[in-house]
């Protein structure tokens, strides 16, 4: 089996099974690894780019078996070069790295931005297999960004061209109050979170938020992706990658 092991992560000799564009401007990759560990909703994987020093990482939007999806957008190198991928190509995956979402047995709101809207719907199949209620919302720029793979119960664009106009956020207080979620689980970019974060702080609610951020190596040694949180009455630095990428919104210090 090709599988190399070592304290932190399992490293993959992989196929690639598909990729397929799926929007104006993201794409799935589905990867077949010769084995996996159950992931959670939340947590990433980071793949080889041929010729590139630093690996990308990427949140999981499904499982199936031992089979992954990954959904990207084609934002520099490293993504063109998985974008160029076939059907039975090789390809170096690591993980899974990280915190995932902590599920709770609750009424919950699931929230997700553009790309962000991928680990969200990971816990969606989850939480729709565990017959928990939940409610799952996401915007996006346009209609042409809207991945044909995510099934979204509201959207909302920018531009007004596909569900309601504008951002989720305008929304967001009027779906709490009409939905009345016992918790919030939220990926996207960081206006998305903090602005979030702020909702469930006015209405009381808990939140468990997925942060984005730039990460290089993945087990938090080079200290790239660094935010700062509150513990025990003090702030203190956390790495996204390994102490999250989730947390809970109400410890994260937003700027």
């Amino acid at each position: 089996m090709d599988v190399l092991k070592n304290k932190t992560k399992k490293i993959y000799k992989a196929k690639v099974s598909r990729v397929e564009k799926i929007s104006s401007n993201s794409h799935l990759i589905e990867i077949n690894l010769p084995s996996a560990e159950e992931i959670q909703p939340g947590q990433f994987i980071s793949i080889y780019c041929s010729g590139l020093t630093l690996r990308r990482p990427f949140s999981v939007y499904s499982q199936n078996g031992n089979t992954i999806g990954i959904m990207f957008k084609e934002r520099g190198l490293g993504t063109k070069y998985i974008k160029s991928l076939k059907s039975g190509d090789d390809i170096d995956v690591i993980g899974p790295f990280g915190n995932g979402f902590d599920i709770k047995n609750k009424k919950s709101l699931l929230i997700g931005a553009g790309i962000g809207a991928a680990p969200i719907a990971f816990l969606k199949s989850k939480l729709d297999k565990m017959k928990q209620e939940n409610l799952f919302i996401c915007g996006f720029l346009n209609k042409n960004e809207i991945p044909n793979c995510v099934n979204v119960d509201k959207v909302y664009t920018d531009d007004g061209s596909a569900g309601e106009k504008g951002s989720v956020l305008n929304y967001l207080g009027a779906v709490i109050n009409e939905y009345k979620p016992e918790i919030i689980y939220v990926c996207g970019p960081l206006i998305v979170l903090r602005e979030t974060a702020k909702l469930a702080e006015i209405f009381d609610l808990e939140i468990q938020v997925a942060m984005e951020k730039v990460m290089a190596c993945g087990i938090g040694v080079c200290r790239g992706c660094v935010i700062d949180i509150k513990k025990d009455g003090k702030i203190i630095n956390a790495s996204v990658c390994k102490d999250g990428p989730v947390f809970s919104g109400k410890e994260v210090v937003w700027q």
